[in-house]
């Protein structure tokens, strides 16, 4: 699941070499922090947070293909 939120987020931003993820798992819930350049913020989140919103959509999906919870953050 972690190389799939870098893949989505890596293809919207203008610097990808910048995007990270830092997986944190605990029983059936995997937490996943995304980070972006300063620049690309915007992007990611989306006017209204809609594009935030689409990617954790997404990851949902995902993750119930493997019977596992996940949440996604933002972070700087």
């Amino acid at each position: 699941m972690k190389q799939t939120l870098i893949d989505i987020a890596s293809s919207i931003v203008e610097k990808p070499e910048e995007v990270s993820v830092t997986e944190k798992v605990s029983g059936d819930t995997v937490i996943l922090e995304l980070s972006v350049a300063k620049s690309d913020m915007g992007k990611v989140i989306g006017r209204g947070g809609k594009i935030a919103k689409c990617i954790r959509v997404v990851m949902r999906a995902a993750a119930a293909k493997e019977n596992k919870r996940v949440i996604v953050d933002i972070v700087d």
